[in-house]
């Protein structure tokens, strides 16, 4: 078998535990070996250091460096958290490599930004993506909003991400009914909504386990320690930091219902890591959220309403019958959901195209 040649071009480390990352792995896990076999893809790794989306002078030179050892002709798939911020970069080798641009969601719509850091990373996508032979989002909505960005639509091709198989969450029937978040502490992620919204029906029984990195926005998680503080709810949220796949799977088996108050997703991975357990959810309708969320799996509340997501919560700890039926639809969604193999095999057939294309 010719195996053809593939580099994935990301910045930072491939095993961060955030979403993009991890369809990133996982996606280069597949195509290079798929159906158990070595496939007839050769994946080289090209790991950038710096501050992306942020990089300075000195890292984008570095990164230009790297980019010069590419051989020509070479499909080259660059993650968006750099891809989009690198655009006289890209235009340099546009003509010689085969490049691939992969957009996890637009890098203005991140929470947190500056109104001058929106706009310049807009402009920075824009021109960036002028030079894409051929583009993957991992949500259609986030295809879609690419016209936002002047990119024509058949460059565009959406490739979700696909969901291991996963143990049946089975909580053991406590008094208290057991919230897990599984999110990085940003801004985005909005766990003051989601705090704030517990505040509101304390005298109902729950405990709410966060997930996710402490470190990468250290502001946000002091400012959670102090909201928490402020409502008396510090014994009832845990902030467990980053746990490794065996930890948080023991999460998941023990949790009742998972709950995310982000205010934006271009996907929402763990949305449906949560259905592969069994959980049924409760989280914003923001971004891709509602095409992610199995109908009748979940409830959808408007992101930022505090009051609308308490409201959404207290149901669900008051109403029995309400909880079993959110939960039998979760369990009926987890047969329907996606193999990461086949998303490898559009992501693979997006490779092809690209690589036979003028």
């Amino acid at each position: 078998m010719k195996h053809q040649a593939v580099t994935f071009v990301y910045p930072g480390d491939l095993d961060t535990r955030t979403g993009g990352y991890r369809y990133d792995k996982r996606i280069i896990e597949e195509i290079g070996q798929q159906d158990g076999k070595l496939s007839h893809w050769r994946v080289t790794l090209v790991s950038l250091e710096g501050d992306y989306p942020f990089p300075t002078p000195l890292q984008l030179d570095a990164a230009a460096q790297q980019f010069e050892s590419i051989e020509d002709n070479t499909l080259t798939v660059v993650d968006g958290l750099a891809y989009s911020v690198m655009p006289e970069i890209i235009a340099r080798h546009a003509t010689r490599l085969n490049i691939i641009a992969l957009i996890h969601h637009p890098l203005a719509l991140e929470t947190g930004l500056s109104a001058g850091e929106s706009e310049q990373l807009k402009d920075l996508e824009t021109q960036a993506l002028r030079y894409a032979k051929r583009i993957v989002t991992t949500s259609h909505l986030t295809a879609s909003s690419l016209s936002q960005y002047n990119v024509p639509s058949h460059k565009v091709s959406a490739v979700l991400p696909g969901t291991d198989s996963a143990n049946i969450a089975n909580s053991k029937g406590c008094n208290v009914v057991q919230l897990l978040c599984v999110a990085t502490l940003t801004p985005r992620k909005a766990h003051h909504v989601l705090l704030d919204a517990l505040s509101k029906i304390k005298p109902l029984p729950w405990y709410l386990h966060c997930v996710g990195s402490k470190d990468r926005h250290a502001d946000t998680y002091q400012t959670l320690l102090e909201q928490c503080e402020h409502h008396a709810l510090s014994h009832r949220v845990s902030f467990t930091g980053e746990v490794d796949d065996k930890q948080l799977d023991r999460l998941y088996l023990v949790a009742d219902l998972f709950v995310l108050a982000s205010l934006h997703e271009g996907y929402g991975m763990v949305l449906s890591e949560a259905i592969a357990h069994g959980l049924p959810i409760i989280c914003s309708d923001a971004g891709a959220m509602s095409q992610t969320v199995p109908e009748g799996a979940g409830v959808l509340v408007p992101p930022g309403d505090s009051e609308a997501l308490a409201i959404a919560l207290a149901r669900f700890l008051d109403d029995a019958k309400h909880r079993a039926q959110l939960r039998e639809a979760a369990l009926d969604a987890r047969k329907q959901l996606r193999s990461w193999q086949t998303a490898a095999n559009e992501f693979s057939g997006v490779l092809t195209q690209t690589m036979l294309s003028p």
